[in-house]
């Protein structure tokens, strides 16, 4: 049997982003559109994109490329992203305009202040390096990056609840994506969480799902600010924390990811492997009803034989996640739902420490 071919890589936003506005720039130097259109990745890399749009308006001139992602589920695969650059006096520099489709930033501890436009330090610094390839004196102009459409996909993102408000971000660290890699999502963990600490917030959420999240939400009555959106990547949540720390941090999922946690997996997504229903079953005092367990189709099935069961899993959740963040300054609380959102089992909050301190740790 052939072995599969491998996933195709792509491109990110700011790499569209970048040819569009160098595409645009040499438009306005020289009259006419490169295509294809060459840059340079923060890695060296040089790829060729070919413009879908390039035409001269009103005091400047607008390049397109369209999004290719690969082979990677992104929201942003096959969207147009525009570049409008018009020429500054001379000394300006490089300046940024969010477009239609791309958002702008309202709240702090993200990497760029409020008011200014999604576009991200990476992409910033891509574009007015292609720019600068161009005008090796420095470049002075206004780029204005817009995504038609760019509103509506927003929807499908944490953009809103990040406080990006209107679109979409420009992204990416290095001009690649990754099929699969889940980068994106990592990454606006990151930024929940950064924005969380900006905002005064001493108390996070980590949520697996629209469930669990509806749940400790009710439970806490938390701010949409205070809820992070960890899906399956709770030890990437966690890591960052330990750098990052809060006040208190609820861990709150489902019974079958809460129980893959409780027995030692930090990525809960099912390819990284199933719950051991022999040890949830050694949980169980009564030797037949653990047989029972141990024979059920689903951590949930078990959980339906053995109600007790979400009190084990939630301190054995607990002791885990306690093991990562290993900081007596972070509160820990690990609370289990089933489906409809009831409370299966929890371990309060407590210092999350590994093991007792000799002295309390410094605060970052």
């Amino acid at each position: 049997m052939d072995a599969p071919a491998p996933l195709r890589r792509g491109w990110t936003t700011g790499a569209c982003a970048t040819a569009a506005a160098k595409a645009a720039f040499v438009a306005l130097r020289t009259s006419a559109f490169p295509d294809p259109v060459t840059i340079t990745l923060p890695g060296g890399q040089r790829p060729a994109f070919a413009l879908a749009r390039g035409e001269f308006v009103a005091g400047g001139a607008v390049a397109g490329v369209v999004k290719d992602a690969g082979d990677d589920p992104d929201v942003t695969h096959g969207a147009l992203v525009l570049a409008t650059v018009r020429p500054l006096p001379k000394g300006s520099g490089v300046r940024f305009r969010a477009g239609p489709g791309v958002g702008t930033v309202t709240r702090p501890g993200l990497p760029l202040p409020p008011g200014e436009p999604a576009i991200n330090p990476v992409p910033r610094r891509m574009i007015r390096e292609a720019l600068d390839e161009v005008a090796p004196a420095g470049a002075d102009a206004e780029v204005e990056i817009a995504i038609p459409g760019g509103e509506v996909l927003a929807e499908r993102t944490l953009n809103g609840r990040l406080g990006i408000v209107g679109g979409l971000s420009i992204l990416g660290t290095t001009g690649i994506v990754v099929p699969y890699s889940c980068a994106a999502w990592i990454d606006s963990i990151h930024r929940g969480i950064d924005v969380a600490r900006a905002s005064g917030l001493g108390h996070v959420a980590g949520a697996t799902g629209a469930a669990s999240e509806a749940a400790v939400r009710g439970l806490h009555g938390l701010p949409d600010v205070s809820l992070i959106e960890m899906g399956d990547f709770v030890g990437g949540m966690l890591k960052y924390l330990r750098r990052h720390p809060v006040e208190r941090v609820t861990v709150a999922g489902g019974v079958a990811k809460m129980t893959k946690l409780a027995q030692g997996m930090l990525d809960l997504h099912s390819k990284r492997g199933a719950a051991d229903m022999a040890a949830l079953a050694a949980l169980v005092g009564d030797a037949g009803l653990g047989e029972r367990v141990r024979g059920a189709n689903t951590v949930a099935e078990a959980f339906a034989l053995a109600p007790g069961l979400g009190e084990a899993i939630a301190a054995g959740a607990w002791r885990v996640a306690a093991g990562v963040l290993d900081d007596p300054g972070i509160a820990l609380e690990v609370v289990v739902f089933d489906r409809e959102g009831r409370l299966m089992g929890r371990a309060g909050f407590a210092p999350s420490a590994a093991h007792a301190p000799s002295s309390p740790r410094k605060r970052r």
